[in-house]
């Protein structure tokens, strides 16, 4: 029996539950939360957070499981629990307001409001004298000084609500290849030319950011942007960021040298670096790369997988306690499961002074590469493989009897789009049908259990605690289905996607601007905010943006290419300062601004034609055919004996041929 429980117990979400039996008497979010308050007469806490989060953890330990703490926040204020993976669209508002206060921002989230939803203080983690001490701070201004905190909420919320707020469009801004080579050149003086990645920590894989250099690099033979590129993935997949022995990318790295992880493992990180490794094996060829995304494919399958196909949202950083226990390795443990012909794993994975970490306490990490390591074993590559393939397995089996780190099991659906993306790209340079069949039942998954009634979903529980989707789900979701069409063939999938497109021209975007708004027409949040700048998931403006010029140019629909390039333009002054928030705009400016085509591949057997492409890297191919010639792009086109490739660029199409060189030599002739 436990001695307190809350109203945190009806929840799906594991964060929330987490928080069930703590003294503080936590109410879930819900919209009438302000009018209880307003009953009450008490200011609000809303405190954001999610399950992963360690120094969610170490603030819940140290102050919500504390009666004295209990007894004040009780009796004081109206006390809110939200998963931020859950409800993204609050912790936007009430981030928006802890770094308009404090420039700064971060997890635990905590924001004190007056009793209709107005900010009036906030903050991330505090300890617990810290916390007392704020408690009663805010109690007193708040029993003794009203005006002066409704004052500054004012002032406040108006900040809020114009926060990146787009609400007039930009006109006549002419869109060059200029803006692009001012934005890396700026961008590039922050490489760390010797780990990879800005010169900086934390360091973080910012999949979108190396995407779109990657895009460039290719696109405009840019060697020191390429060179980057590389050494950054290298240095990532060989880090202790990395899962060595299991596979998966953990969030990122507290220092420079991408050593010493923050250990939660996150699916959309996951899901978004399958496809960036594999984009840059379809160029580099890399081996290193290859296996980065078959282990991370391995891991999504062995540890994340739900019956119905969805995938589950994180690992917990902590496990009995401690952070990072569950991966770290000493050399005597190490040493004792492996035979006296293996010890040289230890090396391998530098379980020495190299890996060593804390409190006895080694990271598994790589120093040596590939062909370094071929040449010292006298290996070729594929004895390598079958070495690392070995040796993994059995250390693998070995931390499986460990007590493992906490499974967030909640299924999102943007963070599933986002792996359905990651397959479809891991499909294409590989041809591995698993990478097509796990795509595809998640896709279905989506189909059957995230929408309904033509508007997506963003998480389920039971019936009355549906959350619907926001423009994250949105625009991810049509991102994949707009994938899976380039490499099935399957007209459904782009049917799928622009009905969900309609619905975000409806429900999410502004008539005047074009931009769209994080959540729909229906919020009844204190503001309504645009996702501007791509970070650790791009922006849903700019993905969706994406979407509106692909969808464009394979339907002929004007209207949809004019959305993306005036979404475009109200971004592009500016944009070149701060190149890594605006990666995925930048993506979208070599789109408009550089030779682009549509891959048509029609016939009855279009297989082997498509996939040998699909393993080329051609970030600004459209890939369509099959046998179904119904979407405009296709309806010129025409079924022969063989099966035919078209290369079309500026609406019109190169003479069409059944030869594959012939098409790469067209492409190369396009300009690209």
């Amino acid at each position: 029996m436990e001695k307190y429980t809350n109203e945190l117990i009806k929840e799906s979400s594991p964060y929330l539950r987490q928080h069930a039996h703590n003294p503080v008497q936590w109410i879930p979010w819900s919209d009438d939360l302000f009018e209880r308050a307003k009953r009450e007469n008490k200011p609000v806490l809303i405190s954001v957070g999610y399950s992963a989060c360690h120094w969610c953890h170490v603030m819940e330990h140290e102050c919500f499981e504390d009666e004295e703490v209990a007894a004040l926040m009780n009796k004081h204020f109206i006390n809110v629990k939200v998963d931020r993976e859950e409800r993204p669209d609050v912790d936007q508002v009430y981030m928006t307001a802890v770094q308009l206060m404090t420039q700064r921002g971060g997890w635990p989230l905590n924001c004190f409001t007056l009793p209709d939803g107005r900010p009036i203080y906030g903050g991330t983690y505090f300890p617990k004298d810290q916390w007392m001490h704020i408690l009663r701070s805010l109690d007193h201004t708040f029993r003794t000084d009203l005006d002066k905190a409704v004052s500054y909420a004012e002032k406040l919320h108006e900040g809020i609500v114009l926060h990146e707020l787009i609400d007039e469009p930009v006109k006549n801004e002419d869109l060059t290849q200029e803006k692009l080579h001012e934005l890396v050149l700026r961008w590039s003086r922050s490489f760390d030319i010797s780990e990879g990645g800005d010169a900086r920590a934390p360091k973080f894989p910012l999949p979108s950011n190396y995407q779109f250099l990657l895009h460039y690099g290719v696109r405009f033979d840019h060697e020191k942007t390429l060179r980057h590129v590389e050494l950054t993935l290298d240095k990532m997949a060989m880090g202790g960021i990395y899962d060595q022995i299991g596979g998966g990318f953990t969030r990122y790295s507290v220092d420079m040298l991408w050593k010493v992880p923050h250990f939660e493992k996150m699916l959309y990180d996951n899901g978004q670096l399958i496809s960036l490794y594999a984009n840059a094996f379809r160029h580099f060829k890399k081996p290193l790369y290859k296996r980065t995304v078959y282990q991370i494919v391995e891991w999504l399958q062995r540890e994340m997988l739900s019956k119905d196909g969805a995938f589950y949202s994180a690992l917990d950083a902590d496990s009995e306690g401690e952070e990072g226990k569950f991966y770290c390795w000493n050399p005597s443990e190490m040493s004792t499961v492996l035979s006296k012909e293996d010890q040289w794993v230890l090396e391998f994975y530098n379980i020495n002074q190299r890996g060593y970490w804390e409190d006895e306490k080694y990271i598994p990490l790589r120093t040596s590469s590939d062909v370094e390591v071929m040449r010292k074993k006298g290996w070729d590559e594929e004895e390598l493989e079958k070495q690392i393939k070995r040796i993994n397995g059995i250390l693998l089996d070995e931390r499986s009897h460990r007590i493992r780190p906490g499974l967030d099991t909640k299924r999102l659906t943007s963070w599933n789009a986002m792996v359905i993306t990651g397959l479809c790209d891991a499909y294409g340079a590989f041809g591995d049908e698993e990478f097509l069949h796990l795509a595809l039942k998640n896709a279905r998954w989506i189909v059957s259990a995230r929408i309904h009634n033509g508007k997506l979903l963003r998480s389920a529980g039971s019936e009355e605690k549906h959350i619907e989707g926001f423009l994250e789900d949105y625009a991810h979701v049509i991102e994949a289905f707009i994938h899976l069409y380039s490499i099935t063939f399957d007209r459904s999938w782009l049917d799928l996607a622009m009905d969900l497109s309609e619905t975000v021209r409806s429900e999410f975007q502004d008539a005047h601007s074009k931009m769209c708004y994080f959540t729909a027409a229906n919020s009844t949040l204190i503001a309504r905010k645009m996702d501007l700048n791509d970070n650790v998931l791009p922006s849903g403006n700019s993905l969706m943006a994406t979407n509106f010029y692909r969808l464009g140019e394979l339907f002929h629909k004007e209207e949809y290419t004019q959305d993306a390039k005036q979404m475009l333009m109200n971004i592009h002054d500016g944009m070149e300062q701060y190149g890594s928030g605006y990666s995925g705009w930048g993506s979208l400016l070599m789109q408009f601004t550089c030779p682009s085509f549509q891959l048509a591949i029609v016939g009855s057997d279009v297989q082997e034609m498509h996939q040998a492409l699909l393993k080329d890297y051609l970030p600004h191919a459209i890939f369509c055919g099959g046998l179904d010639l119904s979407i405009p792009v296709l309806q010129d086109k025409s079924i022969m004996d063989k099966t035919m490739v078209y290369v079309c660029t500026d609406g019109a199409c190169l003479m069409p041929t059944s030869k594959l060189d012939e098409v790469r030599k067209q492409l190369s002739n396009t300009g690209y």
